[in-house]
Parts: C-alpha cells; sequence; structure tokens
C-alpha cells in the first residue's frame, strides 16, 4: 500500500512539472512569440504583383537630405527595389548583405545597367543611418565607380505605406518590441517602374537574377515565383534570428515523457495494487 502511495504522488508530480514546462515555456522564446497579437501576424507577408505601376509621383528624402521623387531613378535602367528598415536587428542587413553578395558575382554594375533602390519602412529614421547604411554597402561592393547607383530613401508614413501597398509588401509594427515585423525579398522593376521579378528570402542566385535584370531592361515581366520560397528561411521577430523551432521540440519531448511516465506508473500502480489484493498466506 505504502508503494501504491509513494507511486501515485510521483505521477501527479511529474506529470504537473512537465505540463509547466509544456504551457509555460520560456519567455523569451515561445510565451514571447504567443504574446504577439495573432492579428498583428496576419497582416505579414509578400504578395506578387507582377506589373503593378508604382506609384513614381511618391516623395521621399534621401541619404543626402534632398527631398526627391520616387520617378528620379525609373528612366532608361531597370531597378532593384527592397523595403525594410535601416536599424532592423537582423533581417534587413541579411537582405541587404545577400543582395550584395549576389550583385558582386554579376558582370553588370551599379549605377551603369542597373539602380539599387532602398527604402526605409520607419518613418522615423534618419537620413544620417541612411547615408551610413548607403556607404556600408557600397565598401562591401567593393566597386568605385558606382556611387551614383546606390539610393537609400526615407519617407512619411504615408508614401511609404503607398509604395508598400502597391508592391505588395505587408508589414507591421510591434510596439511592444519597438520592431517591425516583415517579409524578406527584393523586386526588380523596369525602368518604366513596373514590377518584373520577385526573389524572396536572402539569397539571390546571380544568375537568376542577372537574367531578371535583362528581361527588365526589355520592359518584360515575368513568371510568379513559387512562394515557397519563403518558407526557406524561418525568421522569428521575436529572438530577432533565424531559428529551429526549438519550442516546438521541446513540447513534443516533454509530451512523449509524460506520456513515458504515465504508461510506466500506470503498469507499477497495476501492479502494485494486485499484489495488495493478493489473500495473504497462513
Amino acid at each position: 500500500m505504502k508503494l501504491h502511495k509513494y507511486f501515485r504522488k510521483s505521477y501527479w508530480l511529474l506529470s504537473a512539472l512537465f505540463l509547466s514546462l509544456l504551457l509555460f515555456p520560456a519567455p523569451n522564446t515561445a510565451q514571447a512569440q504567443e504574446d504577439l497579437p495573432q492579428n498583428l501576424i496576419r497582416k505579414v507577408g509578400f504578395e506578387q504583383k507582377l506589373d503593378a505601376q508604382l506609384p513614381l509621383n511618391l516623395k521621399f528624402t534621401d541619404s543626402h537630405g534632398q527631398a526627391v521623387k520616387l520617378s528620379r531613378y525609373f528612366n532608361d535602367k531597370p531597378v532593384i527595389l527592397a523595403l525594410g528598415y535601416y536599424e532592423c536587428p537582423m533581417l534587413c542587413s541579411m537582405v541587404r548583405s545577400g543582395l550584395v553578395a549576389s550583385l558582386k558575382e554579376l558582370d553588370f554594375t551599379v549605377g551603369q545597367e542597373f539602380d539599387v533602390v532602398i527604402v526605409s519602412i520607419d518613418p522615423q529614421e534618419t537620413t544620417k543611418v541612411a547615408e551610413m547604411k548607403r556607404r556600408a554597402s557600397m565598401m562591401d561592393y567593393g566597386r568605385s565607380d558606382t556611387d551614383e547607383g546606390w539610393h537609400f530613401l526615407i519617407g512619411s508614413e504615408e508614401s511609404v505605406q503607398t509604395l508598400a501597398d502597391r508592391v505588395g509588401f505587408r508589414y507591421a509594427y510591434d510596439k511592444n518590441l519597438d520592431q517591425y515585423v516583415h517579409p524578406s525579398g527584393i523586386m526588380v522593376v523596369t525602368p518604366e517602374g513596373r514590377i518584373s521579378h520577385y526573389f524572396f528570402g536572402i539569397d539571390f542566385p546571380e544568375r537568376d537574377l542577372r537574367l531578371s535584370l535583362v528581361e527588365a531592361s526589355e520592359s518584360q515581366i515575368g513568371s510568379p515565383v513559387d512562394l515557397l520560397l519563403l518558407t526557406c528561411y524561418h525568421y522569428d521577430p521575436v529572438s530577432g534570428e533565424y531559428t529551429l523551432a526549438i519550442m516546438n521540440i521541446i513540447r513534443i519531448a516533454g509530451s512523449l515523457t509524460v506520456l513515458v511516465i504515465g504508461v510506466l506508473l500506470y503498469k507499477l500502480l497495476r501492479s502494485d495494487k494486485k499484489q495488495t489484493m493478493l489473500p495473504q498466506s497462513s
């Protein structure tokens, strides 16, 4: 009987312990993810709007502090366009680094065959940080004659949102984290300002990028890209990192542990109960 009581107490104690791990995960990972409003998460995405005309009359400010219209960058060359923000903890810098790495492999040169336009989605960012990021990208690119091809812009919330809506870039601001939750990718736009190609993620193959620039320069519109490419990179906006679903693994492991312990204790309890019910030999 004592053995029976001991195992029953142990069963409830271990069950409570593992259930607490499952229901109350570490605050910096799963719990923080759950704290994000679901409607905020649902707003984020990247909708392909091929052949959409950019609103070239939108006003922005370049990294030198000059007021410019978007039309300034659309004349006789295609444009690689990217949206993000300059002080993003990780994702935006990875997009820019991935883009520059691909551009370094191209036999085309920024400022000659095409231009690069980066637009911040954060209306609070300054020309100073925009210029700092522009120079960092140029230095990484490593071609001294490309200063005129790089354009890092900031703008009002209205201008940014209008541009984002037109290109299908859906993002949201999380005031609790003071960060923007957003997708990753770039667009190739024709000289007339029509969206020709989309690239998702942070890796942009040089061959595909080159072909898209050639097609865009001829005002050709490409085909939709498989959106499954977005799942190649899992970005956790809470931790600011690309991570495996660690908490899901912990939950699964915890559930299996509870199940195994439960089955084991159940068998031990039944065995103990049978022994106590056996008649005592005289």
